[in-house]
């Protein structure tokens, strides 16, 4: 069996969790969130705790390792709908930055138009600077995805740095021609 499958996940004060056979669903104060089990696991609510078991006898490869995920997953879950995930990008460039215009993220990033991207459902977007981006959401999938997405459009290069990176992340710069005489 799974060794991070075996472990509980603990349900704070403030979190519901109904297991129904093939879903499992935590609501709390940041939202609410669904997961589709698969056939070959089961959950349990057992007092404050969620136990995360295989069905049946035989174990297989692919049973342990939905085991583990899915206690991953239901972990996420919680922390998602107690704390939040939240992810900041940074924009590198002159002239470039973003703007939040109601569900869409407005971006000036040296094309010859704007970029706009629609916000998913579940998901905040603040620019408290031009050129700070922050992505916040119950779901962890979702912020990551869109995150994604953002920095994806423009990724750093390695010889200006310009272009979209997560805060903190670090590019490598390459040193470019060097002309001799």
């Amino acid at each position: 069996m799974s060794r991070i499958g075996k472990q509980p996940v603990v349900v704070p004060k403030g979190v519901e969790v109904a297991s129904t056979g093939a879903k499992v669903t935590v609501k709390g104060p940041k939202g609410s969130l669904e997961l589709a089990l698969r056939p070959e696991i089961q959950v349990e609510v057992v007092e404050r705790e969620l136990r995360v078991a295989p069905k049946g006898e035989e174990l297989t490869r692919e049973t342990r390792a939905y085991h583990g995920m899915t206690r991953a997953l239901l972990n996420n879950m919680v922390k998602g709908v107690t704390q939040g995930y939240q992810k900041s990008l940074e924009i590198v460039g002159i002239g470039w930055n973003a703007q939040a215009r109601g569900k869409a993220l407005v971006l000036s990033i040296g094309f010859c138009h704007p970029v706009e991207i629609p916000v998913p459902e579940g998901i905040q977007v603040e620019t408290p600077k031009p050129t700070l981006i922050v992505v916040r959401g119950a779901d962890k999938q979702k912020v990551g995805l869109f995150a994604a997405t953002v920095r994806a459009l423009r990724p750093p290069e390695p010889y200006k740095g310009k272009g979209i990176r997560y805060e903190g992340e670090y590019v490598r710069r390459k040193q470019g021609k060097s002309f001799g005489s």
